[in-house]
């Protein structure tokens, strides 16, 4: 009960502290200011940023698809697609991914006969994936062009290409881990067994083609004087800020860390247009989807049910 009553305490901290930086972000600006941003949003920017969105969330199926397949379960790519798109529009948003995008996952598996634990190792997979994402992409960014890292995040040139390095070769480690390595590892409490290397690969690639896709979305709404390195870079940071705070959807966290590091170069129109793309527009599209995959459930199960009863009533009669 003390342990759910801090929880929710310090959901609500952070969701005050999100409301504070909109705020502070907002404050800034007039009606008239982010009307101007906006509108000087080009359309080919706009129509690209919603094409890369796209493209994030068919990357972010793969998440699942390969987390069922990690599981030991056969479950067809368009139903793995439903449930991760569903379940990251929501999560997305109200934050605390973990639970609530896996709330909705959890939904969804059971329905289609997973197991508890299947749908445990679901869930923890695409976890670890979004890790892998950000450490791949962080990596080829710092290794490959430090002067960007330099330029966003104030390091010098060296310190961001050995910070790239020892992302790549971590990456590399776990690769030939999975590679090698079978049957379950213990670390502390926690007990969990590597996927094959095929499955390894796979998750390697989707999770740096993920955030290389919405950082793509972010830049084509920005594109300012900032090169795509360097918007992907303090993309990289800004979700790295969100999901340390645990805030609703990164809200105020995302655009406050963009905004610092990238100043002039992150418009208020362009903030505010990514978190339309990116959240809001697929949050509309994912409500009415759950909503109505909850009723068809519910209306098959209850059918399911009458049937049942009416077999054991013609049973109970005959005897």
């Amino acid at each position: 009960m003390k342990k759910k009553i801090l929880l929710n305490g310090l959901f609500l901290i952070a969701t005050a502290i999100a409301l504070w930086l909109s705020y502070r972000a907002l404050s800034k600006f007039s009606v008239d200011d982010i009307k101007t941003s906006l509108t000087a949003i080009p359309l080919s920017g706009f129509a690209l940023s919603l094409f890369f969105c796209a493209l994030s969330y068919l990357c972010l199926s793969g998440f699942d698809y390969l987390g069922v397949r990690y599981a030991g379960c056969r479950l067809s790519w368009r139903k793995a697609a439903v449930a991760s798109f569903v379940s990251l529009s929501i999560g997305h948003n109200v934050g605390l991914a973990a639970l609530s995008s896996g709330a909705v996952r959890y939904r969804y598996y059971r329905r289609w006969g997973l197991k508890n634990e299947e749908i445990a190792k679901v869930i923890l997979f695409c976890g670890a994936t979004v890790g892998i994402g950000l450490i791949g992409l962080a990596g080829i960014c710092l290794a490959l062009f430090p002067e960007s890292a330099a330029k966003i995040g104030g390091m010098g040139d060296t310190a961001a290409r050995w910070i790239g390095v020892a992302c790549i070769i971590a990456l590399a480690l776990y690769l030939a881990a999975a590679a090698r390595i079978r049957g379950e590892i213990r670390i502390y409490k926690w007990r969990f067994s590597l996927p094959t290397w095929q499955i390894a690969i796979a998750q390697v690639a989707v999770g740096i083609a993920n955030f290389t896709a919405v950082a793509a979305c972010l830049f084509w709404l920005t594109k300012s004087s900032a090169g795509f390195f360097e918007t992907t870079t303090a993309y990289v940071m800004a979700n790295l800020s969100a999901l340390v705070a645990h805030v609703p959807g990164g809200l105020g966290v995302m655009e406050a860390t963009i905004s610092f590091i990238m100043g002039k170069d992150a418009s208020i129109g362009a903030l505010i247009a990514f978190r339309v793309v990116y959240f809001f527009i697929p949050l509309a599209l994912g409500l009415p989807i759950f909503a109505a995959s909850e009723w068809f459930g519910s209306r098959a199960k209850n059918k399911s049910n009458a049937r049942n009863d009416r077999q054991l009533h013609a049973e109970a009669a005959r005897t």
